[in-house]
């Protein structure tokens, strides 16, 4: 009978080592090993590092048919199957011909970190990573513009996550950009393709512009978008100071109401100087939590396919180099 009763206890016991062990063992393959192997299409496309030379100097950037990336530092992030939405680095995201970088930063003592969310964006998919500094995107942006200084960089900054206020955020993020000045255009209006070539031309998500703080770049302030907005409303339009910011950002909608959004907006976008229009192609889809790579899956594809003409500054999730090329050569097929 004592034997009895201590095969069951030892059973119990196993089965209260193996359940957990089982529950971390899926969360890991979800959040992580699964992100590792969800990739793009890596294949170049010759021009992609200098298609911007091609451009009149006396275009309004806003004019420019420009490709971009939806959370482009999230390519290895915390929680990976949900939070990750891009394949390529920042560094191979510009080589591919991105100019648009969608920058969320949050505070990690007096420095500046990448983030997605309430999760640290990191160096490499490892659960153990190191978080992925502000100093390590800007290194990248800086030596991919000493290569190649016909092109520029719009450097979307959105204050993420932290309770900073937008003037303290703004004093931390001005300490990086005194460290390398001349590298940074911070006009606050839309410049030209000529004045922006060279340059990391900053914009500014981080403020409602009703108080705003007297400041760096370009205002770039728009209300939060979901799925449940008035669909009629086929973008929203805000006065971001001197110019007006039309905009398409529907995050919680699935892939066939999104790709409608983005038709939609495209059609009432309007590009001068004057005017500035930015498209999302991205989405999390409805429920509470998403995986982003099965969305663009859907969506990407379909980009891909329209050859009627693209208006605007575009983001994507996992932009690959044929989606940037498929972005940018609007501005030559004329």
């Amino acid at each position: 009978m004592e034997n009895k009763k201590t095969r069951k206890a030892n059973r119990l016991l196993h089965l209260l080592w193996v359940i957990p062990t089982l529950i971390v063992l899926t969360f890991g393959v979800f959040m992580y090993l699964i992100p590792a192997i969800e990739t793009v299409d890596r294949t170049a496309v010759s021009g992609s590092k200098d298609w911007m030379a091609k451009l009149d100097d006396s275009m309004p950037l806003s004019s420019v048919v420009l490709p971009g990336t939806h959370d482009s530092a999230s390519t290895h992030a915390q929680l990976g199957y949900i939070t990750q939405c891009q394949a390529l680095t920042i560094g191979e995201q510009l080589d591919a011909g991105f100019r648009y970088l969608d920058i969320r930063l949050g505070a990690n003592g007096t420095k500046l970190k990448l983030m997605h969310g309430f999760t640290n964006c990191t160096v490499n998919g490892w659960p153990w990573a190191e978080t992925l500094s502000l100093d390590n995107v800007l290194s990248d942006c800086y030596a991919f513009l000493n290569a190649h200084p016909t092109e520029t960089i719009i450097f979307a900054v959105k204050h993420e996550h932290g309770s900073e206020t937008p003037e303290q955020f703004e004093k931390m993020l001005n300490a990086y950009i005194d460290e390398n000045p001349d590298a940074w255009l911070l006009s606050d209006r839309i410049p030209t393709v000529g004045e922006a070539r060279g340059k990391i031309f900053l914009t500014r998500h981080y403020e409602d512009v009703s108080q705003p703080v007297p400041t760096l770049g370009l205002p770039c302030y728009w209300k939060t978008q979901n799925g449940h907005d008035d669909v009629t409303i086929h973008a929203a339009e805000h006065k971001n100071g001197n110019y007006t910011l039309i905009v398409q950002d529907r995050y919680e909608y699935d892939a066939p109401d999104k790709l409608d959004a983005f038709h939609n907006g495209q059609n009432v976008a309007e590009t001068d100087e004057t005017h500035l229009s930015i498209s999302f192609l991205s989405t999390k889809g409805s429920g509470t939590f998403g995986h982003p790579y099965s969305f663009a899956k859907k969506l990407n594809p379909a980009l891909l396919a329209m050859n009627d003409r693209l208006t605007g500054w575009i983001a994507v999730d996992f932009g690959s180099p044929e989606i940037a090329s498929h972005i940018y050569q609007m501005n030559f097929n004329k």
